[in-house]
């Protein structure tokens, strides 16, 4: 099978299981005892936090650890809501993933204020219509870092400094999933008081994530119970989870600037061999301002469910987009804020590249699309 789906998950880097390992089998205590057992596994647990809050520039004390990106959304967006007021309002974007979106609309759902800004036809949001969104009443601004279906990336420095300046008191949350594979994340050069990152978008195992959570940030918790995390995040630690995810964020950003590079060189290959077999593709992904791991592309007239069943049967893998939603009879609402009709959303294949990418199984995949759509006309 060629995977070209690595913006749904991607495999473990080398390094990063043999990491973990030892804390499945020796070191497999309750980093929350007392006795020698949990002992061994609380040092190995805050190791492993200074080092992944080194990776980004934050406080050891900064990080909490989740199971992933989606628990970190969730906690990032009520945690915030629901622990100031009368700030109780959140503003996000139409293109967020659907861990952001569902859980506005949790919020508007309990009577909170909501606000959702459109993008452009490149899926770029608008500073001036984020900011006349942001009142009084808002609490939280939260805004992707880059899109998982396009690779659009936002010019967040910029809409943070725009927004703290409209209204210091307003605080601001990025998901960065998508982007630590490829763009230098540095909290302070951010400006974000809380940001996401799962593991296994660039090497790590699933379920381990974290929530950044600038110091004197209120959060209040959405999981109760032991008051682990400071208190911010009940539950008994996944230490080995915690381990490897410290290891796979050293790994990729010791490897991002080789990553930007060959795989986008090998992104940007797959991308014009498709275009010159075809004048009326249509490429989705933006010109400019785009992760280089991201091909998002229409083929009018070819449905991308059978495209991407026809691909599967060929070894190729692909998706419609997010992988929350990858069955491709959902029309993506990224695409549709975008500007995109169903109809031609549901023409649209995402082709997403890793770490582990190479030209050989790029070039072979682009021949077996290629044959596979003018066979679908």
């Amino acid at each position: 099978m060629i995977y070209l789906d690595h913006a749904a998950t991607t495999p473990m880097r080398p390094g990063v299981w043999d990491a973990m390992r030892p804390y499945a089998d020796d070191v497999f205590g309750n980093s929350s005892g007392i006795h020698e057992v949990s002992r061994r596994a609380k040092n190995a647990l805050e190791e492993a936090r200074e080092r992944i809050a080194g990776t980004i520039g934050a406080k050891q004390g900064d990080i909490v650890l989740t199971s992933g990106g989606t628990e970190s959304d969730n906690l990032a967006l009520k945690g915030a809501v629901f622990s100031q007021s009368p700030r109780r309002g959140v503003v996000t974007v139409a293109t967020e993933h659907e861990a952001v979106l569902e859980t506005v609309d949790f919020l508007r759902r309990f009577g909170l204020p909501t606000a959702i800004v459109g993008v452009d036809h490149q899926g770029a949001v608008d500073p001036e219509s984020l900011l006349n969104a942001v009142d009084a009443n808002t609490a939280l601004v939260s805004i992707m870092t880059i899109n998982n279906e396009t690779g659009v990336i936002q010019d967040l420095p910029t809409i943070v400094e725009a927004v703290k300046r409209h209204e210091p008191e307003v605080l601001v949350h990025t998901d960065a999933v998508q982007a630590f594979s490829t763009e230098p994340i540095d909290v302070d050069a951010l400006g974000v008081d809380l940001l996401t990152i799962t593991g296994h978008k660039f090497g790590g195992s699933k379920g381990a994530g974290l929530l950044y959570v600038r110091e004197g940030t209120p959060l209040e918790p959405v999981l109760h119970g032991g008051g682990q995390e400071l208190g911010r995040r009940s539950g008994t630690h996944d230490v080995a989870g915690a381990v490897g995810l410290a290891a796979a964020m050293e790994t990729a950003a010791a490897d991002r600037a080789r990553f930007r590079a060959e795989i986008g060189e090998i992104r940007n290959e797959f991308e014009k061999r498709i275009v010159a077999a075809f004048a009326d593709v249509v490429v989705n992904t933006p010109d400019r301002a785009r992760s280089p791991q991201h091909l998002n592309v229409r083929f009018p007239g070819v449905r991308n469910e059978t495209l991407l069943l026809r691909l599967d049967r060929a070894g190729v893998a692909a998706s419609a987009g997010s992988a929350c939603q990858s069955g491709a009879s959902e029309v993506s609402h990224v695409l549709e804020a975008m500007g995109l009709t169903p109809d031609q959303a549901r023409e649209s294949v995402r082709f997403s590249f890793g770490w582990n990418s190479s030209a050989d199984e790029a070039l072979e995949a682009s021949d077996i699309l290629i044959g596979l759509v003018e066979e679908l006309r």
